[in-house]
């Protein structure tokens, strides 16, 4: 998991003010946002239900009259990030309220950890707790008289640019890794029902997003907790399967001429239904795998549910069906008890598998982890060197596998105009984690790029993250 800082106060995401035959001035809220995209949509959720009810986003901590912080409490940069937001919004504006996964996480003594540190905020919940936020938020901040739900619009209030945005499909997770507290967060896997998630997803369309990213802890057990019963969609049944899902999304984002990406999925048998539909356009030939390492032994400590040989059988399988299927990985180095021969074995994995785009991250002890108590922990400054030498070696296949697209011509949906022309993003590129593609200006006076947009790109550069092209 990475944890990425994903919003400040002052985002664009802030609602527009409340209509102007409201006589008193609407209560604002401020609202930071921390942590991967899963907590990510919380925020949106909560946001949207404060707008539901008449609240206005206020754009500065002055102009708040409380202000709302989800943290992330994965790792401990995370952690200290998320307390250190805590403590500046106490500090600029004094009344808050904090929720998210370090709200779940207690303290060596078994008391709460935001509680004993900023003893003055007004309340904390866990993840995924909207009803929970919302009725402290009533507490310390009622809510307007008379709620205008017609000024929400039918996607909800969204912290992502208008052309993409996130879809949760489930909450919580089953597997039980060493290295991992999150299901002690947000509790075993919840999935969500899935006519209610194909309502969203077309709400999202009809609003003009262009990118759909479905997000979760494990992508792959969609469904497992309710035996895939059945569902509803258009008069149809639909199971509630991961296979089903990403069918009936595919179909709908065909509708609208837009992608569907699919995130976090454990590479389970199943998964080799899901390559097939990649062929069409929509459903991306994109999965983001968290792998996290490759032996068998390290797999075995972290209690990761695949083994590393399968996992290239798979990835090489993968790639006969569907030659242009890109693959994201995270990996650890360093983890307690790895050994320099089970890191070459890591190395040498990579090497086969030539993963396209790949995160590895020095093992860092989670306070609450059972890997804390695994004999041999590898030094720190062993643990770093460790995850240079794997970036190092990605550098190297990277930029071997972008370098054979120049000269090829991809499509690219824009995210951001620059005086040169346009950033944005190919099928391989994920937003936030993955490279970009630089699209040069077009000569043609007629011809405009444009933000949410897909074009035609001819690549003439690469190096060993990003693209180079004109359109």
């Amino acid at each position: 998991m990475q944890s990425q800082p994903l919003s400040r106060l002052n985002k664009p995401a802030a609602a527009p003010g409340a209509p102007a035959n409201i006589s008193t001035p609407a209560p604002k809220v401020g609202f930071v946002s921390l942590g991967c995209p899963k907590a990510l949509v919380d925020s949106e959720q909560i946001l949207t239900q404060l707008r539901a009810e008449g609240y206005e986003t206020a754009k500065s901590y002055e102009g708040a009259d409380l202000v709302i912080v989800n943290t992330c409490g994965f790792i401990d940069a995370a952690v200290q990030e998320s307390l250190d937001a805590i403590g500046e919004a106490l500090a600029e504006n004094g009344k808050v309220i904090v929720t998210g996964c370090l709200g779940a996480k207690k303290d060596a003594d078994g008391s709460d950890l935001i509680q004993k540190v900023h003893p003055k905020v007004l309340a904390v919940t866990g993840p995924h707790a909207v009803a929970e936020v919302m009725a402290s938020v009533h507490t310390h901040l009622p809510k307007p008289h008379e709620p205008f739900i017609d000024l929400l619009p039918p996607q909800g209030v969204k912290l992502t640019p208008k052309h993409y945005a996130y879809l949760k499909i489930s909450e919580g997770c089953n597997h039980r890794c060493s290295f991992c507290i999150i299901p002690s967060m947000r509790g075993d896997l919840v999935s969500r029902p899935i006519g209610e998630l194909m309502i969203e997803a077309e709400n999202l369309f009809k609003a003009g997003v262009k990118e759909l990213l479905v997000i979760s802890q494990d992508t792959s057990a969609y469904g497992i907790d309710v035996k895939f019963r059945s569902g509803f969609w258009n008069g149809r049944p639909v199971k509630t399967h991961m296979t089903q899902l990403t069918e009936a999304l595919g179909q709908l984002a065909a509708q609208y001429g837009a992608w569907v990406r699919l995130h976090y999925v454990y590479p389970y048998p199943h998964v080799d239904e899901i390559i097939p539909m990649m062929s069409g356009g929509h459903v991306l030939p994109y999965l983001d795998i968290p792998m996290q390492h490759a032996h068998p032994e390290v797999l075995k400590r972290m209690k990761r549910p695949a083994s590393g040989e399968k996992n290239l059988e798979r990835i090489l399988k993968w790639r006969q069906m569907n030659p242009d299927l890109t693959i994201r990985s995270t990996f650890i180095a360093g983890f307690p008890g790895e050994t320099e021969a089970e890191f070459e074995y890591l190395l040498d994995f990579l090497k086969e598998a030539q993963i396209d785009r790949l995160g590895c991250f020095a093992y860092s002890p989670v306070e609450g982890a059972t890997a804390n108590d695994i004999a041999n922990p590898v030094p720190e400054e062993l643990r770093e060197e460790r995850r240079g030498r794997v970036m190092l070696l990605q550098e190297e296949i990277s930029k071997k596998r972008l370098q054979a697209k120049v000269g090829k011509t991809v499509k690219v949906l824009i995210d951001e105009l620059t005086p040169s022309g346009a950033i944005g993003r190919s099928a391989a590129d994920a937003p936030e984690i993955d490279g970009v593609v630089y699209v040069k200006k077009p000569f043609e006076p007629h011809k405009k790029l444009a933000v949410g947009q897909f074009y035609d790109v001819e690549i003439t550069r690469a190096d060993a993250h990003d693209l180079w092209g004109a359109a």
